[in-house]
């Protein structure tokens, strides 16, 4: 291999993918090597369930046969949900990869109370009619929804006496009189902050947040979110297509001996006897080792059920957030839930997936909570991942490292770090306004 790239991505996972496809748009030739003989590295999607068994039980694991075809199950490691119009669905419809695939919004979104789940009301129409909260503190909820839907941080006279650069959170729950079930589950349901540091900080970007999920809901009526159908194992195999067209090269089961430096930085990979050169290395955190810090570790729990989450509605696939104070925790809990009509089970079977930051010496207890809220549990997988983060960003040795997956349902965080690891490689911020079409639908 005597050419040049001018990247390298190592790894298949989601933010690798997406990364290398929007290289790929702006012009850059690609090289896309990953270890495993599948796609998708951590987030990978297995399929048949076989895989499944296999990963966590060893050679010897095999599913019920009333389970169905093996084929029918498209099992998502990492599932999380798209916002309809987060910037993940930009960045997505920006490359052009969702010509490869389909998406189907997610039926409900759920928030926990008290053991209890609720919808979370999202609009003025369903603040009025929640059961959520008492019929006084409705009022006041509708009220702060208002505003938030009005809000222009250019235009002083929607402020209602709100400095957005001085006053906190705290302070707008305060002003409406908004008591703390309510503050929890606006923040951690509707804004999804994975704690209450946000609380003490200027409200601005809670308000954003608030104002993504109702945009998102109004999109498609149901819930903000998104998933592809037959599961996020699409999204990798959609790059992998694209990156063809734009001249990329993906090889896959391709082993990555070391990244090669030379005075401090990469000029490429040594691939057993061949060394492939390139002038930028991106990767996940597995490549690149030395350069990484553990910060955390999150614990998952995948389910199997033979029937929808009970208190749902009978909801084909939803999200549930239990904001941690109700369960006693720094972090909130987790849950996401899909079927048939995701195409990812076969008929009858759900597949939920718990998952929350691990705090304690005991990750499998931290889960619990969630799990008690699935009913009768067929068969489940625990995992708990090291979360790991670069130490190095990468301005000098041009190796850009993403940050390892966290235990939200959603992309917004993922999104975050691919913006970030673009901004960091290419020196400078992404451009959303180079977008042009914003829908779904009319992606041809």
């Amino acid at each position: 291999m005597d050419e040049e790239y001018d990247a390298i991505v190592l790894g298949t996972g989601l933010k690798e993918c997406i990364i290398s496809g929007m290289l790929s748009v702006s012009g850059k030739k690609v090289l896309h090597i990953d270890r495993n003989n599948y796609y998708g590295g951590e987030s990978a999607s297995l399929t048949p369930l076989e895989q499944l068994y296999e990963k966590f039980h060893g050679p010897n694991g095999k599913p019920q046969p009333e389970m169905g075809r093996g084929r029918d199950w498209n099992v998502d490691l990492i599932p999380k949900f798209l916002m309809a119009n987060g910037s993940m669905v930009k960045l997505l419809i920006h490359t052009g990869v969702t010509r490869y695939l389909e998406f189907k919004s997610i039926e409900a979104s759920y928030v926990c109370k008290g053991g209890k789940i609720y919808k979370v009301p999202a609009d003025e129409m369903e603040a009025l009619a929640t059961s959520l909260m008492g019929m006084f503190e409705k009022r006041r909820f509708k009220k702060f929804l208002c505003w938030v839907q009005q809000f222009d941080e250019n235009k002083q006279d929607t402020w209602q006496g709100l400095d957005p650069h001085n006053n906190t959170m705290q302070q707008v729950y305060e002003k409406f009189g908004l008591d703390e079930n309510t503050a929890d589950f606006t923040g951690h349901a509707l804004a999804l902050f994975r704690d209450d540091e946000h609380k003490n900080q200027p409200f601005l970007q809670a308000v954003e947040k608030i104002r993504l999920y109702s945009d998102s809901l109004a999109r498609y009526g149901k819930s903000p979110y998104l998933y592809p159908l037959y599961g996020l194992g699409e999204l990798p195999q959609g790059f992998a297509r694209l990156s063809a067209i734009y001249g990329g090269t993906y090889m896959l089961d391709k082993a990555v001996d070391e990244i090669v430096i030379e005075n401090g930085k990469a000029v490429g990979v040594k691939c057993g006897e061949e060394i492939v050169k390139g002038k930028q290395i991106y990767c996940d955190p597995s490549y690149a080792k030395d350069k990484v810090k553990k910060t955390g570790q999150v614990v998952r729990a995948i389910c199997l059920l033979n029937h929808p989450i009970p208190n749902t509605n009978d909801a084909q696939s939803c999200q549930i957030i239990i904001p941690q104070k109700q369960v006693g925790r720094h972090y909130d809990i987790y849950i996401s839930c899909c079927s048939n009509t995701n195409m990812v089970t076969p008929k009858g079977w759900f597949l939920a997936m718990v998952s929350t930051t691990v705090e304690t010496a005991n990750p499998e207890a931290e889960v619990l909570p969630g799990l008690q809220l699935l009913g009768p549990i067929t068969e489940k997988f625990i995992s708990v991942s090291d979360v790991f983060e670069p130490t190095d960003l990468g301005s000098d040795s041009q190796i850009f490292i993403s940050t390892s997956y966290d235990a939200t349902t959603h992309f917004e965080t993922t999104c975050k770090d691919v913006l970030n690891l673009f901004q960091r490689g290419t020196t400078q911020e992404f451009d959303f306004t180079k977008i042009t079409h914003l829908s779904l639908q009319d992606n041809e």
